[in-house]
């Protein structure tokens, strides 16, 4: 078991529903993509570049994005929570995830890979 699994399979219910779930939609979702360890957390990779990641901290989990600062679908619902300028998708239960607005936004992600960390 990789580093980023051992993650994902240690953290306490509700948080490893959460992230095996986001796991599964990520790898359904998106072509030809990694999952890494990188910064003690897991993070999905296309080729050499960071695409998102998953962090269970206090009480949820959040679903990060690395090119946010170019990301234009469900922006209302994604928080920044105190960071300049990585978004994310926050959710305290698996019955918060939306999976038609979680697929859009990896969409969205994936439609702008290719761009600049920042603007």
């Amino acid at each position: 078991m990789n580093p980023a699994e051992h993650y994902i399979i240690h953290k306490p219910e509700p948080f490893r529903s959460i992230l095996l779930y986001l796991r599964s939609v990520i790898e359904n979702t998106i072509p030809n993509i990694d999952l890494r360890y990188k910064y003690r957390i897991p993070f999905y990779y296309i080729g050499d570049r960071p695409f998102c990641y998953l962090n269970q901290s206090k009480d949820y989990v959040d679903l990060g994005f690395w090119n946010a600062a170019h990301l234009t679908l469900h922006l209302e619902l994604m928080t920044t929570a105190g960071r300049k300028t990585m978004k994310s998708l926050r959710y305290r239960s698996l019955e918060e995830i939306d999976t038609i607005v979680l697929t859009e936004v990896l969409q969205d992600a994936y439609s702008v890979k290719e761009r600049k960390f920042y603007k």
